[in-house]
């Protein structure tokens, strides 16, 4: 006797229905309409539609059009529910000249529904876009790669929802910055991503909404350097700044900032030690620091005293005979309670020659320590810490980069400095 197999999911409410097939690839979604009459039409009601490059394989010259006929029916039908994401994703194959889909057409029809989220990476994206995107009242989230497009900000943009920007690969001209922040009034997280700017000055920044901020400019040309960042952000809580350093830097108070990831390196033709040290400056409300540089190239005696700052981290090529710089600047963290050094040491180091004034945090506050990348160098680096941390806790030496041979030295040579320091602590190696 055959056996009735119920099937559960048919009985959920359409609108769970739409939520799960919202997870599927599009060709997956599609698919469930031959389960049974009740699912065969589901999939156009999805509120997350994703293209990517994966649904251009096997598509021929033959059924190109059929392609795009469902795609128009999929976003342009009447009486459809409103869009959370309009996802387009492939650098190749849904721009060019051979296929010509309307992608601007399926741009405009996910915005005439309301959507919520547009992720775009597109080559040749800055001649695709449509000036409705920039006036869409829905939009939450717009990320855009241009893959070196420019991206042309009409003048009377205006997002008056948008709260997070990402654009990636792409060229802005002139004040387009200015004008597009300016005009998205609520904007919490914005990131410009390995993007050039032309015909510029002034990187203008401002908005009061504003609590993350990514800035990776591209620098594979000179005249990128040549302008002034300004930001004018006062509720900022991360800040991420990667690139080689500006002509100036123009940062207000940022009262609420609790983390920055800060990577600078030189460039000639500017005054890189002046511009660094102001950057620097104007970030002294951090609460975790993580700082980047190819060599020490500001002094710790033009900085302020960052009286917030419990976590730093060094990443960099080593102080380049300066190893008294590190010293100096924990001089300017009196509160410090977590130390990460990452950066190799391969000409050796010259701490048996520091006798300066221990830093007050090492004697009330710095309880943890973490050295990456380890070398038998840095032997007296250890030394001067267990000698003058006097609440340490923890120590973290991390030995990936040596040889097994090596390894066994230095493991002998900090057993040797654990028993003469004879503190208590947790050390993990």
């Amino acid at each position: 006797m055959a056996m009735c197999v119920e099937d559960g999911i048919s009985s959920f409410p359409d609108h769970i229905l739409f939520h799960i097939l919202s997870f599927l690839p599009i060709k997956e979604a599609v698919r469930t309409s031959i389960i049974s009459t009740k699912w065969r039409y589901l999939f156009a009601s999805i509120s997350t539609i994703k293209f990517d490059g994966y649904l251009m394989r096997g598509l021929t010259d033959r059924n190109v059009d059929s392609f795009k006929n469902f795609v128009d029916r999929l976003l342009k039908f009447p009486d459809q529910v409103s869009l959370d994401c309009f996802r387009l994703n492939d650098i190749v194959s849904w721009n060019d000249k051979d296929h010509n889909f309307d992608v601007s057409g399926w741009i405009c029809a996910a915005l005439c529904r309301g959507v919520k989220e547009i992720d775009l990476d597109l080559k040749n994206l800055g001649d695709t876009l449509p000036a409705l995107l920039f006036t869409c009242h829905s939009l939450v989230t717009l990320k855009l790669d241009a893959v070196g497009s420019e991206i042309k900000v009409p003048s009377d943009v205006c997002l008056g929802n948008l709260k997070t920007l990402q654009l990636r690969n792409s060229v802005l001209f002139g004040d387009s910055i200015h004008r597009l922040i300016s005009n998205c009034h609520v904007l919490e997280d914005l990131a410009f991503i390995e993007c050039g700017f032309d015909n510029i000055s002034e990187v203008n920044i401002q908005s009061p909404s504003l609590k993350r901020l990514v800035l990776e400019f591209d620098v594979t040309e000179g005249r990128y350097f040549n302008y002034v960042v300004v930001i004018n952000a006062p509720n900022l809580v991360y800040f991420q700044y990667h690139a080689a350093v500006a002509k100036s830097y123009t940062l207000s108070t940022m009262k609420s900032l609790e983390k920055a990831d800060i990577s600078i390196y030189q460039f000639d033709s500017i005054d890189c030690e002046t511009s660094a040290t102001h950057l620097i400056q104007g970030i002294c409300n951090v609460w975790s620091l993580s700082l980047t540089i190819d060599e020490v190239i500001f002094r710790t005696s033009r900085l302020p005293i960052f009286h917030n700052l419990i976590e730093f981290k060094y990443l960099g090529v080593g102080f380049n005979g300066r190893e008294t710089w590190l010293v100096e600047f924990l001089h300017c963290v009196p509160n410090l309670k977590t130390l990460t050094l990452n950066f190799p040491d391969d000409a050796g180091t010259r701490w048996k020659a520091l006798r300066m004034k221990v830093p007050s945090c090492l004697s009330f506050h710095l309880k943890e320590i973490e050295i990456s990348y380890f070398d038998t160098h840095m032997i007296e680096m250890v030394s001067f810490f267990l000698d003058n941390a006097m609440v340490l806790e923890k120590l973290i030496i991390s030995m990936a980069a040596l040889t097994w041979r090596q390894k066994c030295e230095a493991q002998n040579k900090l057993l040797q400095l654990l028993k003469r320091s004879k503190k208590s602590l947790i050390v993990i190696l």
